[in-house]
Order: structure tokens, then sequence, then C-alpha cells
């Protein structure tokens, strides 16, 4: 928001206020604009009148934005529906729920998902091959992601997911336990994309990317109605990527495309459609491998993959629909539909034994083998709400109701090795020249020989299936008081069978006695509770659970019961400078029992194992917004204890596991600051924005077993850019620097995915420059 206070005195005469009453008012308001001169009649009019001086005014609004610019230009986000799926100002939600704006995205030029949660306190990346798979929140592992309130990427979410964020508006993070709306997901939090829409103001733009590492990104949009009376609107973005990478060997190529319509069917109806197709040509990355406590000391440049590994391949397409009809002003209902199909294929030269002692750290020498795996996911999620808004007594009510589905099919095939070491690919981490060049032909040759992640299987499917009902109810009482309460019952079914081809595989989950189909059903309360004493402050506390079936089965072929969070949380929430600025101060204690972790006991990857109960506790502050008309700003603490509280695994003949240890790539500190300048009053460098940011993260563990750390750091980058006109059309030329000190620094490590974490850490780019050009109209 931004204030302006008028501060001259209007002087206006009295006999013309009568005029405007009487006979004369057109001419009177003539006068006034200034569309004509003064008749010799007004002029007697104004020379014999009294003097009526009007009040200073003051006039508060949103910062301005060019004609025909759908995007605010403010970094403060007062509304949000992730946490009540109703538009609830954030100062009135009794959870912590933090947003970036498209405007950051573009101030920051986040290209991926990971870059723009960097702003958001208790995220952390946790990805797997490279890809973005998982996120940290509040310590725990999150593999799914939302889009529009909808699971985007199925309910078995390890396989590779990938986003563009050319098509992305905001994001959205609720923290803590969200499955009383939105289904079975991890306690720690859920991420929501908020896509692109229809505007009904025509607006155009073009903008094209170049940096280091031969990066190159062109991105559009346009939107705008399609008829003249306005019933149907349309939106056209997408971009087009090409770069390579720090990373020896690594590339990515990707094109999306997003086609969206909505139609204004009534002024009570509208209906939006949406479609949007990825398509992506990379090379997977496993990162370095670890010696004694630390990563390797080499170059993190230094890739252990070929230059002749063939070019892994992942498309995706989203088929997605929204409903909203409002019965009258207080009772709305809405429907959601999301279909999506996504494949990849991914051959890599990978450490074998990947969940072993691949690597002698004395000599260097590391055992590798060739691994092809493919997935092949069709999912199908939708949702009914019904909203109203009532009063009773002395309450307001803002109530929901509703009703999900979401079914998931996934077919995952192996290829090739993955514990067993062939010589003649071994590499020196040291000195790995020498053995880059691999044949193309032992790509094929490997690959016709299949080593079983299951005794003769290589084939696995996974089904899942879940429905849910939910209610909800906001009350209000002396505009002071807010209550928020609520709870979700759950059935769901789980089931994986690894067999010799997939057909046998799909019979194996119809068809076997007993099943092999798990399960379980489950009630999840809200309570949550929060006070405003003052316009610009709140406190509030909630206590909640989630539910989630156990996505796993041991090595004998027994199920788990499923997972269980459960958090507290209390904090207090402030709006700054006419609201132009919002804070979060939010403390919480989470936990999570009966999760699992993978058996490595076993051959099987697939197989898990029970490892008791995690706890995360800690202290986040968030604050984005406006200092001033002139300055932004976007920043974050986070203080996280989370630890393994209880592990009943067997480790070394004992039953004590790894209780105590500090959960892996979860660091005590974090946090960022974002500054941007935008300069508006010095006309002679009007248009000149220029920010700078830091990027501050502790030292972290890299495994469960706390046998190795990722060392803290600190990162900066900085932006500036320059804006103007030329006719109707806004020019603005952007440089932006990423790790302006170049240090070398460590993102994370794999998850026990596809690697153990001492064979897989994800090294950050070093100093980064992007330029980029963009039009709009």
């Amino acid at each position: 928001m931004t204030t302006r206070k008028i501060q001259q005195k209007i002087f206006y005469p009295t006999s013309l206020v009568l005029a405007v009453i009487m006979s004369d008012a057109c001419l009177a308001a003539e006068v006034l604009t200034k569309k004509r001169s003064p008749t010799k009649k007004t002029e007697a009019v104004l020379k014999n009148s009294d003097i009526v001086e009007l009040k200073t005014v003051t006039v508060a609004g949103k910062a301005a934005q060019e004609p025909g610019d759908p995007y605010d230009k403010s970094y403060s986000s007062t509304n949000s529906t992730a946490a009540t799926k109703t538009d609830t100002p954030l100062i009135e939600t009794p959870v912590s729920v933090q947003v970036v704006p498209r405007v950051v995205m573009d101030d920051q030029k986040s290209v991926t998902v990971k870059d723009a949660l960097e702003n958001i306190s208790g995220v952390r990346p946790q990805p797997t091959l490279g890809n973005d798979v998982g996120f940290l929140i509040r310590g725990f592992r999150q593999p799914k992601f939302f889009r529009n309130g909808l699971v985007a990427n199925g309910t078995n979410a390890n396989f590779p997911s990938f986003f563009d964020t050319a098509n992305i508006e905001r994001l959205e993070v609720l923290k803590g336990p969200a499955s009383i709306l939105f289904g079975r997901i991890e306690p720690g939090g859920l991420i929501n994309l908020t896509t692109k829409k229809p505007r009904d103001i025509a607006y155009y733009s073009l903008e094209q990317q170049f940096g280091s590492y031969d990066f190159y990104r062109t991105q559009w949009d346009a939107t705008g109605p399609v008829t003249k009376n306005g019933k149907v609107l349309y939106r056209f973005n997408g971009s087009n990527l090409n770069s390579n990478s720090f990373r020896d060997f690594i590339f990515k190529d990707r094109v999306m495309a997003d086609a969206s319509l909505t139609w204004r069917a009534t002024d009570a109806t509208d209906f939006t459609v949406e479609v949007e197709g990825i398509d992506q040509d990379y090379q997977a990355d496993y990162g370095i491998p670890v010696v004694g406590t630390r990563p390797a000391a080499i170059p993190v440049s230094r890739s252990f993959g070929d230059p002749n590994d063939p070019v892994d391949h992942a498309s995706k397409v989203n088929l997605n629909t929204e409903l909203t009809h409002r019965f009258n002003e207080s009772w709305i209902f809405h429907n959601r539909f999301l279909m999506q199909r996504t494949n990849s294929a991914e051959t890599f030269i990978n450490p074998a034994p990947a969940f072993g002692k691949a690597l002698n750290e004395i000599t260097g020498e590391m055992q590798r083998n060739i691994f092809f795996q493919s997935q092949d996911t069709e999912s199908y999620a939708t949702n009914l709400d019904l909203t109203g808004k009532f009063q009773f007594g002395l309450t307001r009510h803002e109530i929901l109701v509703g009703y999900d589905y979401l079914r998931s099919f996934t077919k995952y095939h192996t290829q090739g090795f993955y514990d067993t070491a062939n010589s003649a690919l071994n590499i020196n981490i040291y000195n790995p020249g020498p053995s880059y060049g691999i044949d193309p032909a032992l790509f094929t040759s490997t690959l016709l020989n299949t080593e079983p992640l299951d005794t003769g299987s290589n084939f696995s499917v996974f089904k899942d299936q879940w429905h849910g009902v939910y209610f909800q109810d906001h009350i209000v009482l002396w505009d002071k008081w807010h209550v928020l309460g609520g709870g979700r019952y759950d059935w769901t079914e789980t089931g994986t069978a690894y067999r010799e081809s997939f057909a046998v595989a799909d019979n194996a989950l119809s068809h076997s006695s007993p099943s092999i189909i798990r399960k379980n059903e489950g009630f999840s309360p809200r309570v949550g509770l929060l006070y405003q004493p003052l316009n610009w402050l709140s406190v509030y506390g909630n206590w909640t659970t989630s539910f989630g079936a156990s996505n796993g089965i041991s090595s004998t072929g027994a199920t788990f019961a499923p997972q269980i969070g459960e958090q507290f949380e209390a904090g207090f929430k402030t709006e700054w400078f006419d609201k132009r600025l919002f804070a979060t101060i939010a403390y919480y204690h989470l936990t999570k029992e009966n999760l699992l972790a993978p058996d490595l006991s076993t051959p099987d990857l697939n197989d898990s194992v029970a490892i008791g109960k995690q706890r995360s506790q800690g202290l986040e502050l968030d604050v984005s917004g406006q200092l001033t008309e002139e300055v932004s700003m976007i920043g974050n603490y986070a203080y996280t204890d989370a630890q393994i509280i209880t592990d009943t695994r067997k480790l070394n003949g004992h039953l004590n596991g790894y209780e105590g240890n500090r959960l892996p790539n979860v660091p005590k500190h974090s946090g960022s600051l974002w500054l941007k300048y935008d300069i508006k009053r010095y006309v002679p460098l009007r248009g000149v924005s220029f920010g700078v940011g830091a990027y501050a993260v502790g030292q972290r563990e890299g495994d469960n077993e706390n046998s190795f750390q990722l060392p803290g750091y600190v990162r900066l980058d900085a932006f500036t850019a320059y804006h103007w006109k030329v006719g109707g059309m806004k020019w603005t030329a952007q440089l932006n620097v990423r790790n302006l000190l170049d240090k070398t620094y460590y993102e994370s490590t794999d998850p026990n995915l596809n690697l153990s974490p001492r064979l897989s850490v994800y090294p950050g780019s070093p100093l980064f420059v992007m330029g980029s050009i963009r039009l709009e109209y």
C-alpha cells in the first residue's frame, strides 16, 4: 500500500455549491473541471461567493501499476487462500502462511521454484539427481507440490518433478500440518503454486534472458479479452530455456507453454480451463562425494558422469479446470479438477553400490556402473467446496464444507546395475580425465542385463487413492477474537507391487490374497485462536494434526501403521505503514511418528523400515512489504531444532538407532534479507532500481548417522534495472548477479532415494551473471 497526503488547501465558493444543487449544476461542473471557460454569468457568481475551506484529504491505495500491467508491484501480501481456502486476511488467520509474489520473482530472476522459496523461513531444498523433487519445511521433507490447491505431482512424488516459474503468479507456503483441507501430506507444511490466470485488461510482454554457462531463456505472456463484452478471456504464456551448467556435462533444455480461457457465463458463474505442457531434455546429476566429514576437496564443477551419457528426458501435461458459482453475496460453490501425466527416462553412470561404500576415501577411487530408470505417472485430483457467511447472535461465521478425491497410478522400470560395480568404469575423483569417454556401445550392452530391485523383478506399480470430507468454521466475535475450528476424515488405499512385468504387477495389486493394498482411515482436527487487540497487531495459537498412509512395505511384505503428525504453534502478526509491511513471528513444536526410511540392509531399493519418531521445534520470523514508497524488502530468519527422538532400527547390533541425532540438511540457523530501492523522487535517475540480498545458512548434518557435515555459508546477490518508455511500450533492462563474492558452498544431499548421501552432495552455483531485457505493452 502507498499513502499520499494532499497538502494544498482547496477553496470553493458556497454560491457555486448552491448552483450545483440548482439549475446551474452542469455549468458549474464544467467550470470546475476546466472543460470550458467561465461565462459572464459564472464570473459574477464566483466574484460574489463566500469561500469554504475543505479539510486535508488523505488517500491510501495500492502501489501504482502501469496501465495494462496485471501485476501488483508491491512486495506485500495481505491475503492468502492457502490456510483456509477462503480469501482471508493474513492478520486474521491463526496459522503461519508466507507468500512470495510475482514481483519478487521478477526482481530476483527466479528461474526455479528453489530460488523463489529461499525467501521463506524454514524451507530448504533436498533434491535427488538434481531435479526439483523435494524440500524440507520445518525440518521434514515435503516431496509434493500443490497447483492451485490440488496435488501437482502425484502421491509417489519421489520421481522427477519439474516446474518453470514463467507460469507462476505467486508461491504460498502453509507451515505445519495442512492435511485438514488438502489431504495426505507431510506435516512440515505445504507448497502451493498459483498459476497465471486470464485478465480482462490486454497485456503483452516478451523477455530475453542470457547469462553465464551459456544460459539463454525466453519467456512471454499475453492476456486480455477475447470478446468485446469481456465474457471470454484468454492467457497464453511460456518459456524456452537452453542452458549448460557450472557442472561438467550437465545441461537443461526445456520448453513450457500454457494456455487458459475463462468464460464468464453469467455475473454469478465463471469457468476456467488451463492446459500446460513441459518438455525437458537434461542430464541427471548426483553431485560430489564425501571424504571424511566434509564434501571432497575437489572443484565443484567436477562431475563423475560422462560426456557420452545418453540424454535424459522428461515431459509433463497438466489439464486443470475451475468452476465458481456465487449463489449470492454470502454463498459460493467451487469445483477444481487437475489431470496430470508425467514421464521420465534417465540413464546415468552411478556409484556402485549406490547405497554402500562405492568410494575408497584414501585413494579417491570410486566404483561405478550404468543404471537406467523410467517412470510414467497418471493422476487425477478434484474437490468440491461450499463456503458461506452468516451471523449468529454476536458472532460472524464463514464456514467451509468440502470433499476431495485423488487417484494416482505410477509405473516404474529399471535396467542396469545400481549395486554391482563394473571395474572398467572405476574413476578417480582427483583425476577423472582418463576415465571420461565411455564407449556408447557399453551403455546398450549393460542395460540388456538387469540387476533386479527384488528377486526376479524390476517392474514396479504404485497405486494410490484417497478421498476425504472436511469442514471448517471461522468465527469472529466482537471484531477482535477469531476462532478457526475444523476437521477432516480420510480414507486411503495404497499399494505397491514389484514383479517381472507391469501386467503381472498390476494383476498382483488387484487380485493378491491376502491383498497387498493397504487401507487406512482416520480423523484429523485443527483448532486455532487469534486475538487482534489493535488493527495492526494480532496474537495467535493453533493445534493441528495430520494423517498419512505409509507408502512402503518391509522386506517381509509387512505393512506399517499410518504416519501421524502433531503441531502446537503460537506467535503474533503485525502490519505496519498502512498495511504496506507484514511480519509474522511463530514458535512451533512439531512431531512425526511412524515414519519410514529406506531399509539399506536389503537389496531392494523399495523396502522400508519404520524408524520411530522425529521432532522439530523452533522460532521463525518472516517480513515482507514496503518500508517506504521507494524501499521494498522481503526477509526471514529460522531457528530449527530438528532431531530423531526414537529409532527402532538395529545399528551395529544395538537398538538405540540414531536417537538424539539431528535431522539431515536442517540448519539450526538460517535466514535471508533482500532489499530493493526504486528511485522515484530524484528525477534524473527516475526509472532506476537496484537491490541486494544476503542468504545465510548454518552448518548441517549430511545424513541420519550424522557422519559428516555441510559447512555453513553466506551468499550475496545483487541486481540493478532501468525502466523507460518509448511510445506506449515499457522497456526494462536488468542485470542480476548471484553469488556476488563467488563463494564455494553446498546446498544439500540426496535423501537416500537414488544414492547414499555420502555419495551425493549438491554444490551451489559459483558466480552467476544474468542480463535481461523485457518489453511490455
